[in-house]
C-alpha cells in the first residue's frame, strides 16, 4: 500500500503545476509524515540486507564474486520491475489527466524522491535475501569448501522402534502334555539332537497355552555412499538377540546384558544411466533389500536377501508430466507391503540368485533362484496400478533320508525354520544309529527332521492405489501363492508317509489413509485376510508375527498408524489367527496385539 501511495504521488507530481493548491499541499505533507514514520525501519532493513551478504562472504558461505552477481541480478530485476510499475501508474495518471480541466507541468518534490529511493531499497532487500537463501540451500554453500568431497556423497539413515507385544492363546488350545497334545519345536529338536535332549532343556514344545507379554526394541543405522553417479555401496547395522532372518527384534529382559549388533545389510548397487540420467537397469549384490514386489504372505518385512539380483526396465510415456512429477511413497504407512524400486510407467523384469546354505564337502548347496515380470502404470495423476508374476525355485531344500547309521544327508535339515511346513525324519532311533540313541530320542522317534516337500512357488501380486479422495489414498492388494514342487508320490516312496497336498495361499488387503507417515496427524488404517496352507510357501521366510510365524494358518489382521510428531508415529496391529490343519484334532488359535512407537532419523 505504501509503495502505491509513493509512486502515485511521484507520477501525480509530474503533471502538477508549480503553484499547488492548498489542499494538494496538505495531502503531500500528510503523505510525507506517513512515509517518514517508517523511514527508520526501512533503513534498518536495508542495512540488514547489506550486512547479511557481508556475513555470508566473511563466513565462506558466499564468495565475493557470487555476492556481486546476486546484487547485480537483484538490482536489474528491481529496476525492470520498477520501470514496469511506473509505466503502468503513468498510464493510469495520464488517463485520469485527460478527464481533468487542470493544466499540469512536471515538478517532483525532493522529499518524495527520497522516500521512493528508500522504498525501492526495502523491496530490493527482500528479493536479495530470498535469492541468497534459495541458492545457499540448493548449492550447499560452505559445505564443499569446509569439508572433504566424500562427505557430500554419504547419506546416513536410521530408525528406532519400541514395541509392546502380547500373545493370547485360546482356552481350547493344546497344553503341554507331550503324549496327547504335542506341538513340537522342531528347530530346537534339531539343534539339541533329539526329542529327549530338547526336553531336558525345556525346549521340545512350542508354547500354545500361556499368554505372554514382551517388550522389544529395534535400532537400525544405515550408511549409504554414492561412489559415482552409477555406483553406490551401503551397510546397515541392527540390534538383535534372535539372529533370525525374519526378525531383528531385541527382546528386553536379559538381566541387563548388553545388546547385540548385527550387520543387517551390506551391498553394492550399480545403476545404468543414459545421457538423460534415466536408470534402465540396476544390479544389486551382497546382503540386499527385498528386490521383489511382494507382501508378508511370501516374505517377512525384515528379511534381507544374500546374493545378486538385477532389475531391467522398459519405460514408456516418460514425457508425461504426471510421470515426471510422480513421488514414490516410502511405504511407512503400509507395513508388510513391498512395491519394489520401480518407476511409472514401465514394464520390469527382476532376476535373482541367492545362496541359502553352503554345504561342506559337497558340490550341492542350497539356493534360491527367482524371476519376476510386472508392469507399473500411473493410471491417472496419482492412481497407480502394479501387477507382477514371479517364480521362486528353491534348490536342495527338501530332506533326504540317511541310510542306516549314515549321516551324509544331515545337511538337508534346515538351518532355520518357524513352523507349519510338513516334516519328515532324516535320522531315526532304530537301535543302530550311533547319533540317535535312547538318550536323544525314544525308539522309533527321529532326532533330525527336514522339509518333506520341494518348493517351487508361483506368486502373483496386484496393487491398485486410488487417490480420488485428495490426500487420502485407498490401496487394494491381492496376493496369491502356489507351491508347484509338492510331490506326494515321491514323499510316500522315500519316507513311507502319505501327506495330503496343502499348497495354496492368498491374502487380500485394504489400506485407507496417507501413503506416508512423516508429520503430526498423518494417518492410515488397514484390514487384511490371510489364508496360508501348510506347504504353500517356505515357513522360514514368511511373516514372523501372524500365528507366531510360519504357515498352516488363517485369520484377520487390523492395523492403524498415526503420526504424533515429525517422523514419529504409532503403529497398532491386531492379529486373530487359527490353524487350518488341526494337529491330532486339536485347533491352535493365537491372537497377537502389537503397539509400536516408531522414530525415523
Amino acid at each position: 500500500m505504501m509503495i502505491k501511495k509513493t509512486i502515485a504521488a511521484l507520477l501525480a507530481s509530474l503533471l502538477m503545476s508549480p503553484v499547488m493548491a492548498a489542499d494538494e499541499k496538505d495531502e503531500l505533507l500528510n503523505l510525507k509524515k506517513e512515509i517518514s514514520s517508517e523511514r527508520e525501519e526501512l533503513l534498518t532493513l536495508k542495512n540488514t540486507t547489506v550486512n547479511l551478504i557481508d556475513v555470508f562472504v566473511q563466513q565462506g558461505l558466499l564468495d565475493k564474486d557470487k555476492a556481486a552477481q546476486l546484487v547485480k541480478a537483484a538490482e536489474a530485476k528491481a529496476k525492470a520491475t520498477t520501470k514496469q510499475e511506473l509505466a503502468k501508474e503513468a498510464t493510469q495518471v495520464t488517463e485520469a489527466a485527460k478527464n481533468s480541466k487542470r493544466v499540469r507541468v512536471t515538478y517532483v518534490p525532493d522529499f518524495v524522491k527520497e522516500e521512493i529511493r528508500q522504498q525501492v531499497i526495502s523491496e530490493l532487500k527482500g528479493e536479495v535475501v530470498a535469492e541468497v537463501k534459495a541458492d545457499a540451500k540448493e548449492e550447499a554453500w560452505g559445505v564443499p569448501a569446509a569439508l572433504p568431497d566424500w562427505i557430500n556423497r554419504i547419506k546416513i539413515t536410521g530408525d528406532a522402534r519400541l514395541r509392546a507385544q502380547e500373545d493370547f492363546y485360546a482356552d481350547n488350545n493344546p497344553g503341554k502334555n507331550v503324549l496327547t497334545n504335542p506341538y513340537y519345536d522342531y528347530l530346537s529338536i534339531n539343534k539339541e539332537g533329539g526329542h529327549l535332549a530338547a526336553r531336558n532343556k525345556n525346549e521340545e514344545l512350542l508354547n500354545t497355552s500361556a499368554d505372554r507379554l514382551r517388550f522389544r526394541e529395534r535400532f537400525r543405522l544405515g550408511i549409504d555412499a554414492q561412489v559415482t553417479d552409477e555406483l553406490k555401496a551401503g551397510v546397515r547395522l541392527s540390534t538383535t538377540n534372535q539372529l533370525s532372518p525374519v526378525s531383528s527384534n531385541q527382546t528386553l529382559g536379559n538381566t541387563g546384558q548388553a545388546f547385540e549388533v548385527a550387520i543387517d545389510r551390506a551391498y553394492v548397487q550399480y545403476d545404468f544411466l543414459d545421457k538423460n540420467k534415466t536408470d534402465w537397469f540396476s544390479v544389486y549384490a551382497g546382503r540386499i533389500a527385498n528386490p521383489w514386489m511382494s507382501t508378508d504372505l511370501m516374505y517377512s518385512p525384515d528379511l534381507s536377501f544374500e546374493g545378486v539380483a538385477g532389475t531391467f526396465r522398459l519405460r514408456f510415456n516418460q514425457s508425461n508430466a504426471n510421470v515426471k512429477n510422480f513421488h514414490a511413497a516410502d511405504n511407512s504407512a503400509r507395513f508388510g507391503l513391498y512395491t519394489a524400486p520401480q518407476t511409472p510407467d514401465s514394464v520390469f523384469v527382476t532376476l535373482g540368485a541367492f545362496p541359502l546354505q553352503e554345504v561342506n564337502f559337497s558340490t550341492v548347496d542350497k539356493w534360491l533362484f527367482g524371476g519376476q515380470i510386472g508392469a507399473d502404470w500411473l493410471v491417472r495423476k496419482d492412481d497407480r496400478l502394479k501387477i507382477a508374476a514371479a517364480y521362486y525355485d528353491y534348490q536342495n531344500v527338501n530332506a533326504k533320508k540317511n541310510a542306516r547309521n549314515s549321516f551324509a544327508n544331515d545337511w538337508t535339515a534346515p538351518q532355520f525354520m518357524q513352523k507349519g511346513n510338513s516334516l519328515v525324519p532324516i535320522n531315526v532311533n532304530d537301535g543302530f544309529n550311533s547319533r540317535c540313541t535312547d538318550s536323544e530320542s525314544a525308539t522309533g522317534q527321529a532326532c533330525l527332521y527336514g522339509l518333506a516337500s520341494e518348493f517351487k512357488i508361483f506368486n502373483a501380486t496386484a496393487m491398485y492405489d486410488f487417490s480420488g479422495f485428495g490426500d487420502t489414498h485407498v490401496l487394494f492388494t491381492a496376493d496369491y501363492a502356489k507351491n508347484l514342487g509338492f510331490d506326494q508320490n515321491r514323499i510316500a516312496r522315500e519316507f513311507k508317509q502319505v501327506i495330503t497336498p496343502k499348497t495354496n495361499a492368498y491374502q487380500v488387503r485394504l489400506d485407507v489413509g496417507d501413503t506416508e507417515i512423516h508429520k503430526l496427524n498423518d494417518w492410515s488404517t488397514f484390514i487384511a485376510y490371510r489364508y496360508l496352507e501348510r506347504d504353500a510357501v517356505l515357513d522360514a521366510y514368511t511373516d514372523s508375527i501372524f500365528h507366531q510365524g510360519g504357515t498352516n494358518a488363517k485369520g484377520w489382521i487390523l492395523g492403524a498408524n498415526y503420526g504424533i510428531a515429525k517422523n514419529t508415529w504409532l503403529n497398532l496391529r491386531w492379529f486373530s489367527t487359527e490353524s487350518i490343519d488341526e494337529l491330532n484334532k486339536q485347533p491352535l488359535s493365537i491372537d497377537t496385539v502389537t503397539l509400536d512407537l516408531n522414530v525415523r532419523l
